[in-house]
């Protein structure tokens, strides 16, 4: 997908809730202002891509023990100049949790937004705070494949039913705005 067509389907997105239409503006402003949108070298913001990763029943979430974070979170990652942000969800599941088969349960995009990053060390140099212009999508795996730690970026990876996803994250914001969205619109899926 290039960078035309997703900012089609961004614009096409149906936001579910109050955040995710501010997000969405945001989200396509900042795209149609920054050249280098998809470079983690504008410092300001970038876009990255986040994976809510479900077993095939969608009982279970698949969270890693993030480093920077010092918490259970969902995978995710840098664009790093791709614009094929389902590309991205799935190569970063792949990386951070030794997944070898994971699929898309939609190409659509399943959530958007904007997050603020605090500054941290990575790899020994210091990032400034910055936004991430995040897009979700959600990708199936099976659950009795192996995990692997990717010791880089996590200390450990697990599956969680939903509701002890929430109650494993020690981010507040995340779990009550991003999280428990993702499992609400996940309920509302699985029930049509």
């Amino acid at each position: 997908m290039n960078r035309a067509e997703l900012t089609e389907q961004i614009r096409n997105y149906r936001p579910d809730n109050e955040q995710e239409a501010a997000d969405r503006e945001v989200i396509l402003s900042f795209l149609d202002e920054n050249e280098d949108a998809f470079e983690r070298e504008n410092r300001i913001a970038h876009m990255t891509a986040s994976a809510w990763v479900v077993n095939g029943e969608r009982t279970k979430v698949l969270m890693v023990y993030h480093r920077i974070y010092d918490s259970w979170s969902w995978t995710g990652g840098h664009a790093d100049g791709e614009t094929d942000l389902l590309a991205v969800a799935v190569r970063e599941v792949r990386e951070e949790t030794g997944i070898k088969k994971v699929i898309p349960v939609s190409e659509d995009i399943f959530s958007l937004e904007t997050l603020t990053v605090d500054g941290h060390e990575k790899r020994g140099n210091y990032v400034p705070s910055h936004l991430h212009m995040n897009l979700t999508y959600l990708l199936e795996a099976d659950e009795t494949e192996p995990l692997t730690v990717c010791e880089d970026e996590n200390k450990g990876v697990a599956w969680f039913t939903l509701d002890e996803a929430l109650k494993a994250s020690t981010e507040p914001w995340f779990v009550e705005r991003i999280y428990a969205k993702l499992n609400e619109k996940l309920k509302i899926l699985v029930a049509s």
